[in-house]
């Protein structure tokens, strides 16, 4: 039998497989992705906390959907996608480089010209799905600063372990972290 975390996000009854990271350690996957509800209940409850800002910025994937609909609800008509790795649209690109607690090896976030015109001198938003080590901010405000951005704030759904206590980040739910699954 599957062990599952039962937790409620942005008003949603949600039950949240355990996935081991290493022998001694879980954590709740919290994937967004097709959980239309959520998704448009978490957007609606980030942007009633989120600081004045200018443009969103997210890193690919999980955080698309998200950020995607934060800009619909609240009317924007920009928001930015770091991507995973170049693509060919891509015109004298930025990058830097994460190392997340659920990918195995350290991952790209890249940025084009357009990206970093657009950011430039704008209050910038980071908005992401989850927010654990704290490494995916790190990544996409090297970016924003790279850009000459400013960063208005850091957002999640969720506060992951240690993530939870920081000041600097506005989140809808803390998420605990699993030393075993007993």
């Amino acid at each position: 039998m599957e062990k599952t975390y039962e937790m409620t996000i942005a008003g949603c009854r949600r039950s949240l497989p355990l996935c081991p990271v290493n022998k001694d350690l879980y954590i709740a996957a919290f994937v967004m992705f097709g959980d239309v509800e959520v998704t448009v209940a978490a957007a609606r409850e980030l942007l009633k906390k989120a600081p004045p800002y200018d443009v969103m910025i997210t890193a690919e994937c999980k955080g698309i959907p998200l950020l995607y609909e934060m800009a619909r609800q609240s009317d924007a008509e920009h928001y930015i996608v770091a991507r995973k790795g170049p693509k060919l649209y891509m015109q004298d690109i930025h990058m830097t480089y994460v190392n997340s607690i659920t990918t195995e090896s350290r991952q790209m976030l890249c940025v084009g010209r357009d990206e970093m015109e657009f950011m430039k001198g704008k209050r910038v938003l980071i908005v992401d799905d989850v927010i654990s080590t704290g490494e995916s901010l790190l990544a996409l405000e090297t970016l924003v600063k790279e850009a000459g951005g400013e960063v208005a704030g850091r957002m999640a759904v969720l506060a992951e372990g240690d993530a939870q206590y920081r000041d600097d980040i506005i989140f809808l739910e803390p998420l605990p972290l699993f030393r075993d699954k007993a």
